[in-house]
C-alpha cells in the first residue's frame, strides 16, 4: 500500500509539473506585414508604411483618421524628424487646398519592433509607419480634400 501511495504522488507532482509547463505563450497579435508605400527621408531612411491592423498601420488610420492616399504620409517623410523619442520619430507637414490647410503628423517607428514588443517586423526590417493623422480636426480625422 506504502508503494501505491508514493506511486501515486510521485505521479500526481511529475502531472503538475508538465501542466504547468505546457500553458500556451501569448501568441504575437496578427498583422499584415505587407508595404502599402514608402518614402526616404531626408537622412537616408526608407520609411514603409505597412498594412497593418486597426491598431497601426495603413489599416488603422485609413479608417479612424481619414487618410486614403499615400501622398498624404510621403509629404510629411519627405523631410527630418520633428520629434525623436528613442526609435520614435514624428514627422508635420501641412496639406494646402486653397485657402483650407491643415496640419498632418506621421509617426514612425523606427525598429524591428513597437515599442510594446507585441509586433515584430522581422529580421533586418524596420516597422515604419504606425500612425498619421490632421492635427486640430475632430477625433483627429482628415477632412475629405486631403487625400483627394
Amino acid at each position: 500500500m506504502k508503494k501505491i501511495a508514493t506511486l501515486a504522488t510521485a505521479s500526481l507532482a511529475v502531472s503538475t509539473l508538465l501542466v504547468g509547463l505546457s500553458t500556451p505563450v501569448q501568441a504575437a497579435p496578427d498583422w499584415n506585414k505587407r508595404i502599402r508605400c514608402t518614402q526616404k527621408d531626408w537622412e537616408g531612411r526608407t520609411i514603409p508604411t505597412r498594412y497593418g491592423n486597426s491598431e497601426f498601420g495603413w489599416n488603422h488610420f485609413t479608417h479612424k483618421h481619414n487618410v486614403k492616399k499615400c501622398k498624404v504620409v510621403e509629404g510629411p517623410l519627405d523631410g527630418k524628424p520633428d520629434k525623436r523619442d528613442g526609435a520614435r520619430l514624428e514627422y508635420h507637414g501641412i496639406a494646402i487646398d486653397g485657402s483650407r490647410h491643415v496640419k498632418i503628423v506621421v509617426i514612425v517607428q523606427w525598429a524591428r519592433k513597437t515599442r510594446d514588443g507585441d509586433y515584430d517586423a522581422g529580421r533586418g526590417q524596420k516597422i515604419g509607419v504606425i500612425n498619421t493623422f490632421c492635427k486640430n480636426q475632430p477625433r483627429n480625422k482628415c477632412p475629405n480634400w486631403v487625400s483627394q
